[in-house]
């Protein structure tokens, strides 16, 4: 494996503990342990959910790209998803935060430009793992 890539998924592995400490806060909020709105419940499952399938579905692109041998530019298009790992579960956190909120605040942009990072990093991930195979064939 390259060298970046053993840093980068080395790094998201550890990530996962802060995931799993955001699931104790998520299930405070479920509980009523921790005050919450409708909107904000919702959006805190929402932002927790998919931090743990993107980090997952990252560190595997990552490692499908690796084993399959893709280089030049197009190796590194699993960041992508690693970037929308962190993006769109901003955009559900930090859009909800205040006391009551009624409706998700600006930082739902986040959640936008993830879904776009993520789309364009699944693509190219998906272009590169094919082209591979059709050149080592």
């Amino acid at each position: 494996m390259h060298p970046i890539t053993l840093i980068t998924t080395g790094v998201t592995v550890l990530t996962v503990v802060t995931i799993a400490f955001g699931g104790t806060f998520v299930l405070r909020v479920v509980t009523g342990g921790q005050p919450a709105n409708d909107l904000q419940r919702s959006f805190f499952r929402a932002g927790h959910a998919h931090a743990g399938v993107l980090v997952t579905l990252g560190l595997v692109c990552a490692l499908l790209l690796e084993t399959g041998g893709a280089d030049g530019a197009l190796r590194w298009s699993y960041l992508g998803v690693l970037a929308a790992a962190v993006l769109i579960p901003a955009g559900f956190f930090l859009s909800v935060l205040g006391r009551d909120p009624a409706r998700p605040g600006p930082p739902i942009a986040l959640l936008w430009a993830g879904a776009a990072v993520l789309t364009l990093g699944l693509l190219l991930t998906g272009t590169a793992l094919i082209a591979t195979g059709l050149t080592a064939a």
